[in-house]
């Protein structure tokens, strides 16, 4: 769990001889005086604590585009895969999407986390800059059908099997891992052959990526009941 934020303390303090300083003339004379980067950055976050971003998704954006009728065709025949999918399984297909490594880069994963949720999915975002332990336990904990792994910074070849690893470890293989993004074509198949279930690059529309994934859960959770 998250530890709450401690009291703010002021953005400056004041020298023994009352001469007002900044955090930065602070950091500066701790260096100097051998303190580590590590050291400075513990006790800043002892005072104001880790940033940590808000994961919402927001509903309505995508379905409320008008795409002509062939888009609203889509839109409604995936809408009635996941309302049969509900009445099958008792509960809607439920998806994590996931940010690990240093990519700070989420607008593509937003996106793809707000079409899935106007189709009716359950959608969780995780924070960005996590690791592959902390998403496959939040997809254990979450109990979720699909991790999404959005890459838009050429980690994916590294963090990806270290997911799949992790998965494993939890006893979660079942859950279907698919990946997104910027991710170069001759990387496909070394992602396919660590159990990478699909591959959506730049351009694929949400509808079909929907309907693919649905497929794909469907077919995992026939061979699990045999």
């Amino acid at each position: 769990a998250a530890r709450p934020p401690a009291a703010r303390p002021p953005a400056d303090t004041k020298s023994p001889d009352g001469k007002r300083l900044s955090l930065l003339e602070i950091a500066v004379q701790a260096a100097r005086v051998r303190a580590t980067l590590g050291e400075i950055s513990d006790a800043l976050e002892a005072a104001w604590g880790r940033h940590e971003t808000a994961t919402s998704v927001s509903a309505g954006a995508y379905t409320s585009e008008k795409g002509g009728p062939r888009m609203e065709e889509e839109i409604a025949g995936v809408l009635a895969e996941v309302r049969a999918f509900e009445s099958r399984e008792g509960r809607r297909p439920r998806i994590l999407i996931a940010k690990m490594g240093q990519d700070g880069h989420d607008r593509g994963a937003r996106v793809m986390a707000t079409g899935l949720a106007d189709l009716g999915w359950d959608v969780d975002i995780s924070p960005l800059f996590q690791t592959p332990k902390e998403i496959a336990t939040a997809a254990v904990d979450a109990d979720v059908h699909v991790v999404g792994v959005s890459s838009q910074a050429a980690g994916h070849k590294a963090l990806v099997p270290q997911l799949m690893q992790e998965l494993a470890a939890q006893g979660a293989e079942h859950v279907l891992v698919v990946a997104g993004g910027v991710i170069p074509p001759q990387d496909y198949d070394a992602l396919r052959k660590v159990g990478v279930g699909a591959i959506y690059g730049p351009g694929t529309r949400i509808p079909t990526a929907a309907a693919e994934m649905m497929n794909l859960i469907s077919a995992r959770l026939g061979d699990k009941a045999k």
